[in-house]
Parts: structure tokens; sequence; C-alpha cells
């Protein structure tokens, strides 16, 4: 399941779908919701306004989740994250990974929230309470996590 919304979601219900669809060998659920939190270390950020490009987002994500099932044998995987102008401490997105061992769906759900922040096409602008606003840049930290995977990959396939 892929959503790309306004709407906030509810992580239990989202929970309860994937393990419906995903079967009776399920062993684990893994799941991670991410919140707006303050950026700049000294004023509170008021909202986050999160655009998106419709269609190609979507995709993206779908190959996102379709490399981790593969990776990882997942049973399911969902991923629903939010876009407009939310609230500091709003849902932003919500990620699951579903398979029969845990370590799959840990290493399944951590590569998802990496992946997502660095491949999918959404872009933030932040207003703090004081009324600046700007845009987030990516950060080189969270490319180079999602850059760690496909090194780890490649020396799994080539030792």
């Amino acid at each position: 399941m892929i959503r790309v919304q306004e709407a906030d979601f509810d992580g239990a219900a989202l929970t309860a779908a994937l393990r419906d669809a995903a079967g009776p060998g399920v062993g684990g659920i893994v799941t991670f919701v991410g919140y707006v939190r303050d950026y700049a270390p000294d004023t509170p950020t008021d909202t986050l306004f999160l655009e998106h490009y419709p269609g190609m987002c979507e995709r993206e994500l779908e190959d996102i989740a379709a490399t981790a099932r593969k990776r990882w044998n997942l049973d399911g995987a969902v991923i629903v994250h939010r876009v407009g102008a939310l609230p500091r401490n709003a849902q932003i997105v919500f990620v699951a990974a579903a398979s029969a061992h845990r370590g799959d769906a840990f290493r399944g759900c951590e590569y998802i929230i990496d992946a997502l922040k660095t491949r999918a096409p959404f872009w933030k602008r932040e207003t703090l309470a004081g009324g600046n606003s700007f845009w987030v840049e990516q950060r080189q930290s969270d490319q180079d996590r999602t850059d760690s995977w496909d090194e780890d990959t490649a020396n799994k396939e080539n030792p």
C-alpha cells in the first residue's frame, strides 16, 4: 500500500491492514512514524509545507517498496506520506514492513525510510514561529545512509 495524502493517518489501522494482507506467515511487523519537528535550533517551527511531484512520487515509492520486498523477503510493506501544511508535532510519514523474520522486517523498514528521504520527490518548506520560511535542504548524512544500503548489497553480491 502506497499513499500520498493531505489527511492524517491511523498507524494502528495501517498496521492491522498490513497484517491482514500479508498472511499467516508473518512473524513480525516493524513500523516507523515520522513527525514535524523543530529544524532551527533557536526558533520553534510553526508549519512544514510538503510538496510532491504527483504520479512520479508514487512510482518512486512503489519502486522503493518493491526493492525492499526483494532484498529482505518481506511479505508486505506500507508507505503513507503526507503533503500540504503540517503543524509542529503532526505525523508526516508512516512506514511498515512485514516479514516472517524480525531481522528482515527491521532492515526493510529502515531501508524504506532512508531511501524515501533521498529518492522520493518531496520538497519541504519550513515556516518558523517568527514568520521566516526557507526550503529544507537534503542532508549529506541522509544521502550517505541511502548510499550505504547499495554498498552493502554490492559487497554481498561480489565478496
